[in-house]
Parts: C-alpha cells; structure tokens; sequence
C-alpha cells in the first residue's frame, strides 16, 4: 500500500487556491505547444506562426468543450449548483482532446495548412502532455480508482485531497501515465511508416479509447449510458468512427527520413 500525503494545493494567494492540479494542467498545455515547436525545428513543413495560431484556437475550445462535458456529465449536481459551472474545477480529457481538434480543424479550414498533418505531428505531444496532466490528477487525487486490496492501492490522507481518505484505491492515475508513455513510444515508432495524413492521430485517438473502456472499469464514475461511464461512451462512439477509416484507407508505407 502507498500512501500519497501532499496537499493537492500548491499555495494560495489571498483566498485563492493555487491547485498542483492546475499547474500540471498548465504543463500539459505547455507540453504540446513545445512539443510543436520542436516539430517545425526539425523541419517539418508548418510555420511557427500556424503554431501559435492553433494553440490561441486550439486551447480555448478545448477548455469550453471540456467543461461542456463534465458538467453533461454532472447534470444534476450543476442543476443544483449553477454558479459553479464557471469555476477552474472539473475538465475532461476527452473534451479538451476532441475540443482543441474541433477548434483547429476549423481554422485549418480558413488557412493554409491540412489538418491531418497537423494531426499526424502533434499526435505524440498530446499523449506525452496527457501523462503530464495525470501527474495532476495523482497529486489531487480525482479520476481516482475503486477500492482494492491489492499491494499497489494508494490511500490519500491530505484533506484537501478529492479521494476519500484512509481508503486503499486502485491508482488508475499512475495506471494511466504508464499506459500513456507507452503509447507515445508506439506514435514515434509509426511515424512516417502510415499514410494519408491523419492516420497516426486515428491510431492515437483509437488507442487511448480502448484504455478508457477498459480503465473506466476501475474508477469511480457516474453512470451515463447503459452503465457506462460518458469517458466510455464516447470511446465507443471514436473507435466505431476511426477503425473503419483506419482499416478503409490506412496503409502501410516505407519510413520517411
């Protein structure tokens, strides 16, 4: 058993908590755009000004469709709570993904540059900032697992910690920065070897559904769908969508230099 006893709040400023959440969070963000910038050093065909763009496009929408989402998803607890819709809490990592593509598909149509490129590049970096934001999610103690008496089972003892307290839980956060550094080593491996532009992204939209059908299983959740999780749900409703096309036009090629 491990215990996990930092206080999810990094410091506070008046009466403002500055969450270690929120900073991973920022990270994760972070970690794309760098993740870009370091595509278009090593050549690939997209200006530093196309990044900056995406990411002032990208980022917003992400954040709206994210919480659009969570408070979907939490229906009854923000019918009943209205004002809380507009504060920093609760974002899901489906909205933020599907939102900033959503987003910049968009502005891909109003500019010079093919999205499934663009997919394709920063594919990687939005796993690798996935396994960054889970950090977050470890330390705050949300997305936490169900109750386990296996030997790994984390309990969190801060009281400004989301998890119940004293409780041994599956760590499915720390499950899934494993799973996540895993498939980021898969992206980089693929790259260049799939054509058209846009496969690598189905592939990474298509491996990480299959991770939320099957570690929804272990987290506590509210029911959506036919008992599933909404995370599960709309992994569903992805891989109904990407393996087809993967399978349709997907096809191998000799690894670009």
């Amino acid at each position: 058993m491990i215990t996990i006893s930092i206080d999810p709040v990094a410091f506070t400023i008046g009466l403002i908590e500055v969450r270690w959440y929120g900073i991973l969070v920022a990270l994760a963000v972070l970690t794309v755009v760098l993740w870009l910038l370091r595509e278009v050093r090593r050549g690939a065909n997209l200006s530093y000004d196309t990044v900056f763009t995406a990411a002032l496009v990208g980022i917003p929408s992400g954040v709206i469709i994210s919480k659009l989402f969570h408070v979907i998803d939490s229906w009854n607890y923000y019918v009943e709570n209205p004002g809380q819709i507009t504060s920093g809490a609760g974002l899901t990592a489906w909205g933020a993904v599907l939102g900033a593509a959503l987003g910049i598909w968009i502005y891909s149509r109003f500019s010079k540059f093919q999205f499934g490129y663009f997919a394709d590049l920063v594919a990687p970096g939005i796993i690798l900032a996935q396994a960054v934001g889970r950090v977050g999610c470890t330390i705050n103690g949300c997305c936490y697992g169900l109750p386990t008496s296996l030997p790994w089972s984390v309990v969190y003892t801060s009281p400004n910690s989301i998890a119940p307290l004293g409780v041994p839980i599956h760590p499915t956060q720390p499950y899934e920065i494993i799973y996540n550094l895993i498939v980021f080593a898969v992206l980089l491996k693929l790259r260049g070897r799939l054509k058209p532009d846009g496969s690598l992204f189905l592939i990474y939209l298509s491996l990480y559904s299959l991770w939320r059908i099957g570690i929804d299983f272990l987290r506590q959740g509210t029911p959506f769908l036919f008992g599933l999780h909404q995370a599960q749900v709309i992994a569903i409703i992805v891989l109904a969508i990407a393996i087809p096309i993967l399978a349709y036009r997907t096809r191998w090629v000799k690894a670009e230099e």
